[in-house]
Formats: structure tokens, sequence, C-alpha cells
């Protein structure tokens, strides 16, 4: 398997070198290459997605309904962007995604704060967009 192209859309590289694509389901919907595994953010089950993939009820603006869940999912996504194509999605890329994508550099090793500056700097200024999701960033690099 193969990783995502620093140069393809919506990717971020964290600190490591990894890299992640962050998108919107409604926003962005389209991109390619297709992602080996996914992890949506929805407050609904995601649908018609053909390859490997978890779901997290996560309501718009909101945080997960079950953070465990959730930092699982995460870390999976953490672990296997190593060597394959993730993609962290909700539907318009920034809240819910942004917040995953933030969890993510934590587990790469920054701090909360940090984390979240550098999705902003380096996937979208707009993301993590209520101080509840910079909460949970928080609290999930707490539970680490």
């Amino acid at each position: 398997m193969t990783t995502w192209d620093a140069t393809d859309e919506r990717v971020l590289t964290l600190p490591s070198g990894r890299r992640v694509r962050g998108r919107g389901l409604g926003a962005h919907a389209g991109l390619s290459p297709d992602p080996d595994f996914g992890v949506y953010l929805l407050g609904t089950p995601v649908t018609g997605v053909p390859w490997q993939h978890r779901w997290v009820d996560w309501p718009d603006f909101g945080i997960p309904t079950d953070p465990g869940e959730a930092d699982d999912a995460i870390a999976d996504a953490w672990h296997r962007s190593a060597d394959e194509r993730v993609e962290v999605a909700c539907m318009g890329g920034l809240g819910r995604t942004g917040t995953a994508l933030a969890c993510l550099a934590v587990l790469d090793g920054m701090t909360a704060a940090d984390a979240i500056a550098h999705v902003r700097a380096h996937y979208d200024p707009a993301a993590i967009e209520t101080p509840e999701q910079a909460h949970y960033v928080a609290q999930f690099a707490k539970r680490q």
C-alpha cells in the first residue's frame, strides 16, 4: 500500500511525516485517489463507501457521542497512516475533521495547543470550529 503524496489535495503532513487527508463529504466530493481506509465523523452512518472504514457518531459542531470509540478510531487511523492512504471526513471538512486531525497530531507527539495551531496553519484556518471541539483535543491529549 502507499501513502498520500504531499501534493494531493487536502492532505495534512504531520510532524513525523505521516500524511492524512481531511475532507468534507459534501464539500470535497470526488477527490482522488481513493483512500485505503477512512474515518467518517457523522451524525448518521456513512453509506456507499467501498473501502475499509469506521463510522464515529459525531454531531455537527459537537464532539463524539462516545469519546472512547472516537479515540480508538483516531488511533486506528494514526497507525494505518504509516503505510496506507487514510482519510478523515465529515460533511464540511472543518469542525469534526479538523478536531480529529488535531488529535492525530497529538498522537504524533504535539501538545493539544500546538496540534490545533498546526492543523489551522497547514490544513485549513477555519478548522476546529467550536470551543467545545478545541476542549475535546485537550481532553484527548490527557487521555493519551
